[in-house]
This record gives structure tokens, sequence and C-alpha cells, in this order.
């Protein structure tokens, strides 16, 4: 049997820390999401500023990329380079911004992040998701 980190409060609000403050220096109004390995909410913090959306779109994210094992990039990548089924893929969302959490080269969790472009969004959350190394 294998044994497998999890995430504590502990962590999570480091997590947020660090993705508030990458966000913060930028002047970034985004939302920030850390989820579990199974994609259920852990914690959600809406920056000033931030439009209500995000808080919707930064879970999806985040859920995407625990569940899918891998950043949510990889599923625009695909529905861009003409694989429309995944637009239709349940619980998935394939927009850019949400990161695995990864220990151990087994992923624990994720964080999403809406509210800047794409790619500022996965910015952030990377800097939220490598934290804990």
């Amino acid at each position: 049997m294998k044994s497998k980190a999890i995430l504590s409060q502990a962590e999570v609000s480091q997590i947020l820390a660090a993705a508030r403050k990458e966000a913060q220096n930028n002047k970034w109004a985004v939302t920030i999401v850390v989820v579990d390995d199974g994609g259920h909410p852990l914690a959600l913090e809406r920056l000033d500023g931030c439009a209500p959306i995000s808080a919707y779109i930064a879970t999806e994210k985040a859920r995407t990329a625990a569940l899918g094992r891998r950043e949510s990039k990889g599923y625009e990548e695909m529905v861009n380079g003409g694989r429309f089924a995944f637009l239709s893929a349940p619980l998935l969302t394939s927009l850019e911004g949400g990161v695995p959490i990864i220990v151990d080269d087994q992923v624990i969790g994720a964080v999403g992040v809406s509210g800047v472009k794409a790619e500022h969004d996965a910015q952030v959350a990377r800097v939220g998701a490598q934290c804990l190394h």
C-alpha cells in the first residue's frame, strides 16, 4: 500500500499566502482556490476588485488540475488543437490557470486562479502550487 501526503490547513494557508503575494506584487485582482486531490475545495480567497464569477472559474480550474493530474492548460491546448469533444467533458474546464500540487511525484491537490489574463492566472497558481518545495 502506498502512502501519500495530504494538505493540512497550514499548507493551504502557505499556498494562499504565496499566490496572494504574487498577485498583489503584480497588481492583479484574482481569485485563488486550493483543492485536495479529489478536487474538493479547501480554501478560496477573492482579492479586492476581482469579478465574482472568478470564484466559480478558479474552482473549476483547480478541480480540473487535481482530477486530471496536469495543468488545465493542457486541455485548452487540446481544444485549440481541434479536439473539440473535450468541451463536453464533465467536471473539466479547458482554461489555463489550474496547476496541480505535486509532492513526491504524487498529486495531492491543485491551485486554480482566475481574474486576469490566462498566463498570469497560471503564473500565480504555479507560485502557490510550488511554494511547498
